[in-house]
Protein backbone atom coordinates (compact mmCIF):
# COMPACT_ATOMS: atom_id res chain seq x y z
CA UNK A 1 0.00 0.00 0.00
CA UNK A 2 1.15 3.53 -0.78
CA UNK A 3 1.05 6.25 1.84
CA UNK A 4 -1.88 8.67 2.27
CA UNK A 5 -4.54 8.66 -0.49
CA UNK A 6 -5.02 11.79 -2.59
CA UNK A 7 -8.73 11.61 -1.83
CA UNK A 8 -9.90 9.88 1.36
CA UNK A 9 -12.92 8.31 -0.34
CA UNK A 10 -10.56 6.15 -2.39
CA UNK A 11 -10.02 3.85 0.58
CA UNK A 12 -13.44 3.89 2.26
CA UNK A 13 -14.78 0.73 0.55
CA UNK A 14 -11.73 -1.25 1.68
CA UNK A 15 -12.00 0.00 5.25
CA UNK A 16 -15.72 -0.81 5.42
CA UNK A 17 -15.16 -4.31 4.01
CA UNK A 18 -12.38 -5.04 6.52
CA UNK A 19 -14.45 -4.06 9.55
CA UNK A 20 -17.57 -5.82 8.26
CA UNK A 21 -15.54 -9.01 7.95
CA UNK A 22 -14.11 -8.57 11.44
CA UNK A 23 -17.33 -7.79 13.32
CA UNK A 24 -20.30 -8.79 11.16
CA UNK A 25 -23.56 -7.98 12.94
CA UNK A 26 -21.63 -6.48 15.87
CA UNK A 27 -20.63 -3.54 13.65
CA UNK A 28 -23.20 -0.75 14.16
CA UNK A 29 -21.58 2.05 12.16
CA UNK A 30 -18.38 3.54 10.76
CA UNK A 31 -18.28 7.33 10.84
CA UNK A 32 -15.68 9.65 9.33
CA UNK A 33 -14.82 12.84 11.23
CA UNK A 34 -12.02 15.41 11.31
CA UNK A 35 -10.30 17.06 8.35
CA UNK A 36 -11.38 14.42 5.83
CA UNK A 37 -15.03 15.16 6.69
CA UNK A 38 -14.74 18.95 6.94
CA UNK A 39 -13.03 19.48 3.58
CA UNK A 40 -9.67 20.40 5.13
CA UNK A 41 -7.85 17.17 4.23
CA UNK A 42 -4.29 17.61 2.91
CA UNK A 43 -2.83 14.53 1.17
CA UNK A 44 0.33 13.27 2.84
CA UNK A 45 -0.19 15.43 5.94
CA UNK A 46 -3.69 14.84 7.31
CA UNK A 47 -4.77 11.73 9.15
CA UNK A 48 -8.08 10.05 8.34
CA UNK A 49 -10.14 9.80 11.52
CA UNK A 50 -12.84 7.19 12.10
CA UNK A 51 -15.36 6.41 14.81
CA UNK A 52 -16.36 2.75 14.88
CA UNK A 53 -19.49 1.90 16.83
CA UNK A 54 -19.81 -1.70 18.00
CA UNK A 55 -22.24 -3.79 20.00
CA UNK A 56 -21.52 -4.49 23.65
CA UNK A 57 -20.17 -7.89 22.60
CA UNK A 58 -18.02 -6.48 19.81
CA UNK A 59 -16.38 -3.82 21.99
CA UNK A 60 -14.91 -6.60 24.12
CA UNK A 61 -13.25 -8.23 21.10
CA UNK A 62 -10.94 -5.44 19.96
CA UNK A 63 -7.98 -7.79 19.66
CA UNK A 64 -9.46 -8.74 16.28
CA UNK A 65 -8.46 -5.33 14.92
CA UNK A 66 -4.66 -5.44 15.43
CA UNK A 67 -3.72 -6.35 11.86
CA UNK A 68 -6.39 -4.21 10.22
CA UNK A 69 -5.38 -1.11 12.18
CA UNK A 70 -1.70 -1.67 11.32
CA UNK A 71 -2.52 -2.14 7.62
CA UNK A 72 -4.59 1.05 7.33
CA UNK A 73 -2.08 3.12 9.29
CA UNK A 74 0.11 2.79 6.20
CA UNK A 75 -2.52 4.86 4.41
CA UNK A 76 -2.63 7.56 7.13
CA UNK A 77 -5.73 6.17 8.85
CA UNK A 78 -5.40 6.94 12.56
CA UNK A 79 -6.32 4.31 15.15
CA UNK A 80 -10.13 4.62 15.26
CA UNK A 81 -12.25 5.55 18.24
CA UNK A 82 -14.15 2.41 19.26
CA UNK A 83 -17.44 3.16 21.04
CA UNK A 84 -20.84 1.70 21.81
CA UNK A 85 -24.17 3.49 21.53
CA UNK A 86 -24.64 3.25 25.28
CA UNK A 87 -21.24 4.85 25.88
CA UNK A 88 -22.17 7.78 23.65
CA UNK A 89 -25.62 8.20 25.20
CA UNK A 90 -24.23 8.29 28.74
CA UNK A 91 -21.27 10.56 27.90
CA UNK A 92 -23.11 13.64 26.65
CA UNK A 93 -22.99 15.26 30.08
CA UNK A 94 -19.26 14.60 30.49
CA UNK A 95 -17.99 15.30 26.95
CA UNK A 96 -20.56 17.48 25.17
CA UNK A 97 -17.91 19.55 23.40
CA UNK A 98 -16.30 16.50 21.79
CA UNK A 99 -19.59 15.12 20.48
CA UNK A 100 -20.66 18.55 19.28
CA UNK A 101 -17.49 18.77 17.23
CA UNK A 102 -18.06 15.29 15.83
CA UNK A 103 -21.56 16.36 14.86
CA UNK A 104 -20.31 19.55 13.18
CA UNK A 105 -18.64 17.68 10.32
CA UNK A 106 -18.96 13.95 9.75
CA UNK A 107 -19.92 11.34 7.18
CA UNK A 108 -21.49 7.95 7.80
CA UNK A 109 -19.51 5.39 5.81
CA UNK A 110 -21.54 2.43 7.03
CA UNK A 111 -24.56 1.68 9.17
CA UNK A 112 -26.50 3.80 11.64
CA UNK A 113 -26.13 7.57 12.06
CA UNK A 114 -25.70 7.84 15.84
CA UNK A 115 -24.71 11.52 15.78
CA UNK A 116 -27.60 13.15 13.93
CA UNK A 117 -30.06 13.39 16.81
CA UNK A 118 -27.67 14.15 19.68
CA UNK A 119 -28.58 17.23 21.73
CA UNK A 120 -26.50 19.00 24.36
CA UNK A 121 -27.46 20.52 27.69
CA UNK A 122 -26.11 24.10 27.63
CA UNK A 123 -25.13 23.90 31.31
CA UNK A 124 -22.84 20.94 30.79
CA UNK A 125 -21.39 22.41 27.60
CA UNK A 126 -20.68 25.80 29.18
CA UNK A 127 -19.00 24.15 32.16
CA UNK A 128 -16.76 22.05 29.95
CA UNK A 129 -15.83 25.06 27.81
CA UNK A 130 -14.87 27.02 30.91
CA UNK A 131 -12.89 24.11 32.33
CA UNK A 132 -11.04 23.57 29.04
CA UNK A 133 -10.20 27.26 28.59
CA UNK A 134 -8.91 27.72 32.13
CA UNK A 135 -6.94 24.48 32.08
CA UNK A 136 -5.35 25.23 28.74
CA UNK A 137 -4.48 28.77 29.83
CA UNK A 138 -2.47 27.37 32.75
CA UNK A 139 -0.72 24.88 30.45
CA UNK A 140 0.05 27.57 27.88
CA UNK A 141 1.66 29.82 30.49
CA UNK A 142 3.80 26.96 31.74
CA UNK A 143 4.77 25.89 28.23
CA UNK A 144 5.54 29.50 27.26
CA UNK A 145 8.10 29.73 30.06
CA UNK A 146 9.62 26.39 29.09
CA UNK A 147 10.24 27.59 25.52
CA UNK A 148 12.54 30.33 26.91
CA UNK A 149 11.26 32.56 24.11
CA UNK A 150 12.69 30.42 21.30
CA UNK A 151 10.70 31.16 18.16
CA UNK A 152 10.58 27.61 16.76
CA UNK A 153 9.28 26.18 20.03
CA UNK A 154 6.67 28.92 20.30
CA UNK A 155 5.50 28.18 16.75
CA UNK A 156 5.09 24.51 17.65
CA UNK A 157 3.16 25.46 20.77
CA UNK A 158 0.78 27.64 18.76
CA UNK A 159 0.22 24.89 16.18
CA UNK A 160 -0.63 22.36 18.89
CA UNK A 161 -2.86 24.61 20.99
CA UNK A 162 -4.89 26.45 18.35
CA UNK A 163 -6.51 23.20 17.25
CA UNK A 164 -7.88 22.64 20.76
CA UNK A 165 -9.28 26.16 20.88
CA UNK A 166 -11.10 25.66 17.58
CA UNK A 167 -13.09 22.89 19.28
CA UNK A 168 -13.80 25.16 22.26
CA UNK A 169 -14.88 28.00 19.98
CA UNK A 170 -17.39 25.66 18.33
CA UNK A 171 -18.88 24.89 21.74
CA UNK A 172 -19.15 28.56 22.60
CA UNK A 173 -20.78 29.41 19.28
CA UNK A 174 -23.33 26.65 19.88
CA UNK A 175 -24.16 28.23 23.24
CA UNK A 176 -24.75 31.52 21.45
CA UNK A 177 -27.16 29.84 19.04
CA UNK A 178 -24.86 30.22 16.04
CA UNK A 179 -24.74 27.79 13.12
CA UNK A 180 -21.37 26.04 13.24
CA UNK A 181 -19.11 26.37 10.19
CA UNK A 182 -17.38 23.18 9.05
CA UNK A 183 -14.16 25.01 8.15
CA UNK A 184 -11.79 25.72 11.07
CA UNK A 185 -10.81 29.20 9.91
CA UNK A 186 -14.46 30.20 9.63
CA UNK A 187 -15.07 28.90 13.16
CA UNK A 188 -12.27 31.12 14.43
CA UNK A 189 -13.49 34.15 12.49
CA UNK A 190 -17.03 33.77 13.78
CA UNK A 191 -15.80 33.26 17.35
CA UNK A 192 -13.68 36.41 17.13
CA UNK A 193 -16.68 38.39 15.91
CA UNK A 194 -19.08 36.93 18.49
CA UNK A 195 -16.77 37.21 21.51
CA UNK A 196 -14.92 40.38 20.46
CA UNK A 197 -11.51 38.75 20.18
CA UNK A 198 -8.59 40.00 18.09
CA UNK A 199 -9.31 38.54 14.66
CA UNK A 200 -6.01 39.75 13.17
CA UNK A 201 -4.09 37.94 15.90
CA UNK A 202 -5.98 34.68 15.41
CA UNK A 203 -5.55 34.85 11.62
CA UNK A 204 -1.80 35.04 12.22
CA UNK A 205 -1.94 32.11 14.65
CA UNK A 206 -3.77 30.04 12.03
CA UNK A 207 -1.15 30.98 9.44
CA UNK A 208 1.59 29.88 11.85
CA UNK A 209 -0.24 26.60 12.39
CA UNK A 210 -0.52 26.13 8.62
CA UNK A 211 3.17 27.06 8.13
CA UNK A 212 2.21 30.04 5.99
CA UNK A 213 3.97 32.40 8.40
CA UNK A 214 7.23 31.98 10.34
CA UNK A 215 7.83 34.98 12.63
CA UNK A 216 11.17 35.58 14.31
CA UNK A 217 11.64 34.97 18.02
CA UNK A 218 10.85 38.54 19.13
CA UNK A 219 7.67 38.81 17.03
CA UNK A 220 6.62 35.31 18.06
CA UNK A 221 6.99 36.19 21.74
CA UNK A 222 4.79 39.26 21.27
CA UNK A 223 2.16 37.24 19.42
CA UNK A 224 2.13 34.59 22.10
CA UNK A 225 1.75 37.11 24.90
CA UNK A 226 -1.21 38.63 23.04
CA UNK A 227 -2.62 35.11 22.60
CA UNK A 228 -2.50 34.54 26.36
CA UNK A 229 -4.28 37.84 27.03
CA UNK A 230 -7.08 36.98 24.59
CA UNK A 231 -7.64 33.58 26.20
CA UNK A 232 -7.70 35.22 29.63
CA UNK A 233 -10.36 37.67 28.42
CA UNK A 234 -12.33 34.80 26.90
CA UNK A 235 -12.66 32.76 30.10
CA UNK A 236 -14.05 35.83 31.86
CA UNK A 237 -16.67 36.13 29.11
CA UNK A 238 -17.50 32.42 29.41
CA UNK A 239 -17.82 32.76 33.18
CA UNK A 240 -20.54 35.36 32.61
CA UNK A 241 -22.38 32.99 30.26
CA UNK A 242 -23.23 30.90 33.33
CA UNK A 243 -25.57 33.62 34.58
CA UNK A 244 -27.16 33.98 31.15
CA UNK A 245 -27.83 30.24 30.87
CA UNK A 246 -29.20 29.90 34.39
CA UNK A 247 -31.33 32.97 33.87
Amino acid sequence: MSKGPKQPEEIFPGIVDDYKQLFGDDLISIILYGSAASGEYTPGKSDINLMIVLSEYGINSLERTFKVIARWKKRNVATPLFLTEDYVRTSLDAFPMEYLNFQKAYEVLYGKDILKDLTFDPRFLRLQCEREIKGKLLLLREAFLETQGKGRHLQQLVAQSVRAFIAIFSGLLYLEGKELPRDSRQVVRQACETFEMDSVLFEKLLDIRGKKMKPGAAEMTGLFQAYLKEIQRLWKRVDRLDKDIEG
